[in-house]
Order: C-alpha cells, then structure tokens, then sequence
C-alpha cells in the first residue's frame, strides 16, 4: 500500500467513523486541536486500524504522533 493510498484509507474513517469535517484534515492538522479527536476516539482509531491496516497500535508508539501526517507515517512504518 503506497502512501496515497494509505492517506484516503485514513481520512475515510476519520470522516465516516469519527465525524471529523473534511476541511479540518490536512497535513499539518493537529489531532486533537484540529481535529477534535479526544481519547474516547483514540479507542475507536486503534479498532479501526487494526481492522484497515491489520496490527494493533501501542500506546507508547504513538508519543509524538501528533498531526494527520504523523499517523500516517506511522502507519506507513508497520504496514511497509
């Protein structure tokens, strides 16, 4: 899966899972300020990668994923 790909995949569930309005993603978005995702959603991300992306995201791996390009890189890295 190439990056492109991965991007769409994200900001599909970040739109139709979570409600997020498109305009609010870009890459520099914030998650939490931009975005708005508190940590009830952080539990939703993690079933929905795993189901997406197929591994299990770990709490101390995400330190300083903090923007929409971050989480993407971050995926890029276990999926590649």
């Amino acid at each position: 899966m190439n990056r492109t790909e991965i991007e769409e995949k994200v900001r599909n569930f970040l739109i139709e899972e979570l409600e997020i309005e498109p305009d609010n993603i870009f890459p520099d978005a914030k998650l939490r300020e931009d975005m708005g995702i508190d940590s009830l959603d952080f539990v939703d991300i993690v079933v929905i990668v795993e189901k997406n992306f197929g591994f299990k995201i770990k709490a101390e791996e995400m330190a300083g994923v903090d923007t929409f390009s971050k989480f993407c890189d971050y995926i890029e890295t276990k999926i590649n």
